[in-house]
């Protein structure tokens, strides 16, 4: 009796604060996936506890869609907390909403506490994952009788890829997808890995103030003066960076990779209303954190007060910063996170992601903090004792040929560092390119506020008429 009318596959990397809802309810389901899907010898049918998360307020079974969300690189419940499109949209489509947990993230472990073991964590691939939810998806089809569903994605960063790349692999499974913020050209032979980002992080503070980055790069100076003086210039160096412990020469790199870390998601999550993803931010983070630059003579000092600001918040307690915990060397050096998702990443990062250079302190403000393919190739034997294949993502996930697709809405927002890795023209008819200006990382899957530049509501327009437009195409197959 319940014969649904579309499934929504949506899935994002950011946290948006809430405008409409104050709290999405859901509750937690466990589903019981395979370990391998694709080699019956390794593990045979063993299976491991994937988490997902259910809200059906607004499904109207019969007739309603089931918006499902693809997990990112992270626990459940903050993407599903913040997915503000999802939500929005629920009522009018009379949706399920459904929210997908990555295999190796959250609660997610297909080894439990083992699963970041070198013997363990080969399972972690997006081609397992894309499985994961197809299998999950079919499952769901069948125990809620959705069998003539149809599935549209939408994801964001990670999420935006894996949206696209589900509708690239399992156009069986998905009819349409939403993939906002999606960098899938950076793995292809298109985009050189130094041709953007740094550069991109550099622009948006540029835009705040053109003053800001000369101030940066003159605060750098700075550092590299008092690194000089010995430990004198250490100890100024601890006391101005209010650090937990005493800084040591051979720890100052890693220091100045916690300030362009903090930089880094400053641009990222730079939207105009405060938000509390990654951290407690103000409004227009990139603005305030050059008034913190800017309004002194001591730019040394507050470059120190801009980088704090993504680290201890708005609100922040914090007496003093452990750059140690705080921040993380990894194979990403856009930054892993922190805690056992980081682990996670990190593998990743050395698998099948390709990710940006190295700063150059040439084309952008930070310091010189190279970053080759040999570099990233000698941590991750030392790591993982894994050689990474860097065409390998070109090949199975079409690189830059992806005209033989259809169906999906790439976005990307103006001040988002990671725009000039995707999909910024549009391809065809069905391969839709949307600019989001003034918009940084995926602001338009975030929750609707009255702060939103008209770019980010005219883009989320396009994008529910297109889904509007595939559940059609899909019910006329249905005739």
């Amino acid at each position: 009796m319940s014969l649904c009318l579309s499934v929504v596959l949506l899935s994002l990397a950011v946290l948006p604060s809430c405008y409409g809802f104050r709290q999405p309810i859901y509750e937690e389901k466990y589903f019981e996936q395979y370990i391998d899907h694709f080699n019956f010898g390794s593990h045979g049918n063993k299976t491991f506890q994937q988490r997902y998360l259910y809200n059906d307020k607004y499904w109207a079974e019969g007739s309603g869609p089931i918006f499902f969300y693809t997990g990112n690189e992270g626990s459940i419940n903050g993407f599903a907390d913040n997915t503000g499109l999802m939500f929005e949209n629920a009522p009018q489509f009379n949706a399920l909403l459904i929210f997908a947990e990555h295999r190796y993230y959250g609660k997610s472990l297909p080894f439990g506490k083992s699963s970041f073991t070198k013997e363990n964590i080969g399972l972690l691939t997006i081609e397992q994952a894309l499985a994961d939810y197809a299998v999950l998806i079919d499952h769901l089809k069948i125990s809620l009788n959705a069998s003539k569903c149809p599935v549209i994605a939408f994801g964001g960063s990670y999420g935006g890829m894996l949206s696209a790349y589900m509708r690239f692999k399992y156009s069986n499974v998905i009819q349409g997808a939403i993939a906002a913020s999606a960098p899938i050209y950076l793995v292809s032979r298109s985009v050189p890995r130094d041709s953007f980002f740094w550069q991109d992080v550099t622009h948006d503070f540029q835009l705040a103030n053109p003053k800001c980055p000369v101030a940066v790069q003159k605060a750098f100076i700075e550092v590299d003066k008092l690194v000089n003086q010995g430990e004198t210039g250490l100890k100024q160096l601890t006391d101005i960076f209010h650090l937990c412990q005493p800084l040591q020469k051979d720890r100052v790199k890693h220091l100045l990779g916690w300030i362009r870390n903090s930089f880094t998601y400053l641009a990222m999550l730079d939207y105009p209303y405060p938000a509390t993803f990654m951290g407690d931010l103000p409004a227009n983070p990139v603005k305030v954190a050059c008034g913190y630059i800017l309004d002194t003579s001591d730019y040394l000092q507050g470059v120190a007060n801009a980088a704090g600001l993504y680290y201890n918040g708005t609100h922040g307690t914090m007496k003093c910063f452990d750059i140690e915990t705080e921040f993380i060397e990894c194979a990403d050096p856009t930054g892993c996170g922190v805690g056992p998702d980081s682990l996670a990443w990190d593998y990743q990062a050395c698998t099948e992601f390709i990710m940006p250079a190295g700063s150059t302190n040439v084309t952008d403000m930070f310091p010189e903090l190279p970053y080759t393919l040999q570099m990233r190739e000698k941590y991750c034997i030392e790591k993982w004792n894994i050689v990474p294949r860097n065409s390998w993502v070109n090949v199975q996930f079409w690189g830059k040929d992806i005209q033989s697709a259809s169906n999906i809405v790439f976005s990307n927002g103006s001040l988002d560092p990671w725009r000039r890795g995707g999909v910024s023209e549009s391809v065809s008819e069905s391969l839709v390119a949307v600019l989001v200006e003034g918009g940084a990382h995926h602001l338009d899957l975030r929750f609707s506020n009255p702060a939103d530049p008209p770019s980010v509501t005219k883009a989320r327009q396009l994008e529910v008429q297109n889904i509007q437009q595939w559940i059609k195409q899909f019910q006329r197959t249905l005739i």
